[in-house]
């Protein structure tokens, strides 16, 4: 068992991190949230005390800290006893923590790849750049650390590991789906971070056809989906932190990431991004002072965590998935939809953050129960889905599943028993 949780970030899905950890701290235990603003961590604590989130009396602490330092971390993961850090700061700091987990023998789990600053759209499998290369230290500490256990990166992974375990004898393809079919009512915003946000899109986006990487352009690719619920959205073909593992654990030959954008968003990119103004580099200005555009344009935009009191509408993220079970083609859709007014009522915050904050507390649930607590680094497909779709059934994220048989809940029943033969 462990207990204790340390939340390093103090965003909107931090925000949802930790009022799920207090929802859940009988067997989470004290929770703590840090951040470079200590300010930032207390209003999450004075949100958490307002919802009435606290599943029982406990310890609910803010910390400053510069995640970037690897010594101030292990202090800070030693001083309160977390054995349970989940990373939901900058993508920029998840190699420090991670090396402050290895040091200190907690568990690591977080929602995005790692990301330098100076670098975009790097060389897939992008894992293996940084991440990936700890795997032996994780090891031989015996630490357990789950990468990109968001949504996406995260529940579509054990989805598709769900569907090859269960639905197919063999699968070709398995196409992501996000859908953001709400409304914010501001002229322009991103949903989460704007710098990690625009730098996902200004340069290759990488698909993974035919068994191989294929570089495209983004914008380059679009189609329509009829989705449960939101309907049918026009998408775009995308580089994303999943395909960078899924390509390489499952042994499907076509994984692709597909993401719904107005029209309103792509002339406001396209502009912002041909002025100069979405670059990662340093330039000089009129006065002498080195800005990064980039840095400049998140400044001026609204802040994500802002947009939820006035957020309408629904989401869906799903796999659809088509291959082969008893030589007949099949297809399958699993999937969710998330309301951005229930997730505000419930905590606070909007859909997206919703969706990328409940599953990692549900990780570190099955980490702390000792169900996921491997002792080693995995990425989500690597484990047994099955409890955890069950356990985000109870926790707000409901998933289903569309195929032969109808539209239903989906409630894994046993879990997986045998790892397959494309897992390590």
């Amino acid at each position: 068992m462990k207990r204790n949780v340390l939340i390093v970030g103090a965003g909107g899905v931090a925000h949802v991190v930790a009022h799920k950890c207090a929802q859940h701290n009988a067997l989470l235990g004290d929770i703590h949230i840090a951040s470079r603003t200590l300010g930032k961590c207390q209003a999450i604590i004075e949100s958490i005390q307002a919802k009435g989130s606290l599943q029982q009396a406990g310890r609910l602490q803010g910390h400053a800290l510069d995640a970037l330092d690897v010594g101030a971390t292990k202090r800070l993961i030693r001083a309160t006893r977390s054995q349970i850090v989940i990373n939901v700061g900058s993508p920029f700091l998840n190699m420090s923590v991670l090396q402050a987990c290895i040091e200190t023998g907690a568990a690591y789990l977080d929602t995005a790849i790692h990301e330098d600053p100076g670098k975009v759209c790097e060389t897939p499998p992008w894992y293996a750049n940084y991440e990936w290369k700890r795997r032996q230290a994780c090891k031989v500490a015996g630490v357990t650390a789950v990468l990109g256990v968001g949504f996406d990166p995260g529940v579509v992974n054990a989805y598709a590991r769900y569907a090859l375990d269960t639905c197919f004898d063999s699968v070709q393809t398995i196409d992501i789906i996000d859908i953001n079919a709400g409304s914010h009512g501001r002229y322009f915003a991103t949903n989460f971070d704007p710098e990690i946000n625009f730098r996902e899109f200004t340069s290759t986006a990488w698909s993974w056809e035919n068994n191989a990487w294929k570089a495209n352009v983004m914008f380059e690719h679009r189609k329509d989906w009829d989705m449960p619920v939101t309907g049918t959205h026009t998408t775009y073909l995308c580089g994303h932190d999943e395909l960078h593992s899924l390509s390489q654990n499952l042994g499907v030959p076509n994984i692709r990431f597909w993401m719904g954008f107005g029209e309103h968003y792509i002339n406001v990119f396209t502009v912002l991004k041909n002025l100069g103004l979405l670059s990662e580099q340093p330039v000089i200005t009129a006065r002498g002072q080195e800005v990064v555009p980039l840095e400049v344009v998140k400044a001026v935009l609204p802040n994500p965590a802002s947009l939820a009191p006035d957020y309408t509408g629904k989401t869906c993220i799903g796999d659809l998935i088509k291959g082969v079970e008893s030589g007949q083609p099949k297809e399958v859709l699993i999937y969710n939809v998330c309301d951005h007014k229930a997730c505000f009522e419930e905590v606070g915050s909007q859909a997206i953050s919703y969706t990328a904050g409940v599953p990692a507390v549900a990780a570190a649930l099955l980490i702390a129960d000792g169900t996921w607590d491997t002792g080693e680094m995995v990425n989500v497909e690597e484990l047994d889905p099955t409890p955890f779709i069950a356990l985000m059934n109870r926790m707000g994220l409901p998933t289903r599943i569309k195929d032969e048989h109808g539209d239903r809940l989906l409630e894994p029943q046993q879990p997986v028993t045998t790892m397959p033969a494309y897992a390590r």
